[in-house]
């Protein structure tokens, strides 16, 4: 199955060079090109593609401002900045993205981002962390407020609580619950020993890690039981986790 593809950069004749590199790629098809940020978010939510490639300096909404609002809808969107600058590189690890690409690149660098792109879904590297500690709290509940009223979760059956279509949604095996609360005043109210925050769009029931593995350059994915739902986990974030795990 094709990759679907969006591109945004204000700099006709880059656009024009990075279709004609990624016509050259397997399995590529692109479906919309934006010359600000304000497009390329537009194009994200009508196209919903697999992969968004950003300029970073552009006009109305710049790549990174853009980055952050496209991650608030769906913090695995796969976004790749292609840039002649790498003085923002630290801002694109903050926001962890895909990858991070500086004008003019070559083609085999392209490939190889692409490559590692369709090779996601079929990863199965040997997980990292295999020592899962069980955790046993009372029948604790967390009371989450949002426009249907008041839901009485057993914080015990929470598997994960993410960022989703700009909202906050928590996850148990059966249900989900979704909030205007922020992740980080859910994380306050949630036992440390339990809940782990994995990554600025994620929380997760440590509990219930059945697998983690590499996503990206900086990035790994953490796969969750009674779930099909995974989480993003930073590479600050592993070395945390794996400490609570060995010590």
């Amino acid at each position: 199955m094709d990759l679907r593809v969006i591109i945004a950069d204000d700099d006709d004749g880059m656009r024009l060079l990075l279709k004609k590199a990624l016509d050259k790629q397997n399995d590529i098809q692109i479906v919309g090109e934006g010359v600000d940020g304000e497009e390329a978010l537009h194009l994200y939510e009508t196209l919903n593609p697999d992969v968004v490639f950003l300029d970073v300096e552009m006009p109305k909404i710049n790549g990174i401002e853009c980055a952050k609002k496209i991650a608030d809808i769906n913090p695995k969107a796969v976004i790749i900045f292609v840039t002649a600058f790498n003085d923002y590189m630290p801002q694109a690890f903050e926001l962890y993205a895909f990858d991070y690409l500086i004008k003019p690149f070559k083609i085999d660098r392209l490939k190889q981002t692409i490559e590692r792109i369709k090779s996601i879904e079929t990863k199965e590297d040997t997980a990292l962390i295999h020592k899962i500690i069980k955790y046993e709290k009372g029948l604790e509940k967390l009371i989450v407020k949002n426009k249907e009223g008041l839901s009485f979760v057993d914080i015990k059956d929470i598997i994960i609580i993410q960022r989703e279509n700009r909202s906050t949604v928590l996850y148990t095996e059966k249900d989900s619950f979704s909030t205007s609360e922020s992740l980080s005043i859910l994380e306050e109210k949630l036992d440390r020993n339990l809940f782990f925050r994995s990554h600025k769009s994620y929380i997760i029931n440590i509990s219930m890690i059945e697998k983690i593995y590499p996503y990206g350059r900086w990035t790994y994915i953490v796969k969750l039981k009674n779930t099909d739902k995974d989480a993003l986990l930073t590479h600050e974030r592993f070395n945390d986790l794996e400490r609570i795990f060995t010590s």
